[in-house]
C-alpha cells in the first residue's frame, strides 16, 4: 500500500468528529423487574450488537441510554430507550430530529408474538403490527418507512392468557439457548443494514 493509499484511507474513516449517519433501537422497558423478559428482547439485542462493537450502553442522551459505534464504515448511535414502551417514539424522534436524518436511517428492533422464539424476521417498512412501541414510534416519526427486525418470542400459551403477562414473562432454559442464537443474528442483520444491504439481511436471516 502506498502512502497515498494510505492517507486516503485514514481520510476515508469516520472519526469522533464524524456525524451520525443512522440509528439503530432497541426497544424494551427500563428496571430490573423487566430484565430478560421477552418485551426486552430489543434491549437484549443492542447489548449483543454494542458488545461486539466494543461499546457500553451507558451514556445518557435522546432519553435513552447510548454509545456511538461505528459499524461497516458508518458511524451509528445504538439507543436504548428508557421512556418506556408505549413512548418509545419520544426517544427516537429525539435523536432522528437532532441529527437531522430520514426516517429510513433508523433501524428499530423489538420482540414479536407471532414469531417463534429463536427466529427474527427483517423488514424494510411496515404498520405496528400491534406492537405499542412501534406505534409510538410511527406516530412521532409521521412515518413507516423505516427498517426494523423483529425477534420472535412465541407465540401466548393459549388465547386466554393476558397478553401484558405474557409479554413481561421470562424465558424458559431451552426457550433462553433458541433465543441467544437469535439474538446473534439480530446484531448480525443489523451490521448488515448499517452496511446498506438490506436485502442480503433479508435473504439470510428471515429463513432462519
Amino acid at each position: 500500500m502506498s502512502i497515498f493509499d494510505i492517507f486516503k484511507k485514514i481520510e476515508s474513516t469516520p472519526t469522533s468528529q464524524t456525524p451520525v449517519e443512522m440509528i439503530i433501537a432497541g426497544l424494551g422497558n427500563p428496571g430490573t423487574q423487566y430484565e430478560s423478559t421477552r418485551h426486552n428482547s430489543g434491549f437484549m439485542a443492542l447489548d449483543t450488537l454494542a458488545e461486539k462493537c466494543g461499546v457500553e450502553l451507558k451514556k445518557l442522551r435522546f432519553k435513552s441510554l447510548t454509545a456511538e459505534a461505528v459499524i461497516e464504515g458508518k458511524r451509528c448511535l445504538l439507543m436504548k430507550p428508557t421512556t418506556f414502551m408505549n413512548n418509545s417514539g419520544d426517544a427516537v424522534e429525539e435523536a432522528v430530529r437532532f441529527y437531522k436524518l430520514p426516517p429510513e436511517n433508523a433501524l428499530v428492533i423489538y420482540d414479536d408474538i407471532t414469531l417463534d422464539v429463536g427466529r427474527i424476521r427483517v423488514r424494510p417498512k411496515g404498520s405496528d403490527g400491534g406492537h405499542n412501541g412501534m406505534k409510538s414510534i410511527i406516530l412521532r416519526l409521521d412515518s413507516d418507512n423505516f427498517p426494523r427486525i423483529r425477534i420472535g418470542v412465541g407465540k401466548k400459551p393459549h388465547p386466554d392468557y393476558d397478553l401484558a403477562d405474557w409479554v413481561l414473562s421470562h424465558f424458559t432454559k431451552a426457550e433462553g439457548e433458541k433465543l441467544e442464537a437469535a439474538l446473534e443474528n439480530t446484531a448480525d442483520a443489523a451490521k448488515l443494514i448499517a452496511a446498506g444491504k438490506l436485502n442480503d439481511a433479508m435473504n439470510t436471516y428471515n429463513g432462519k
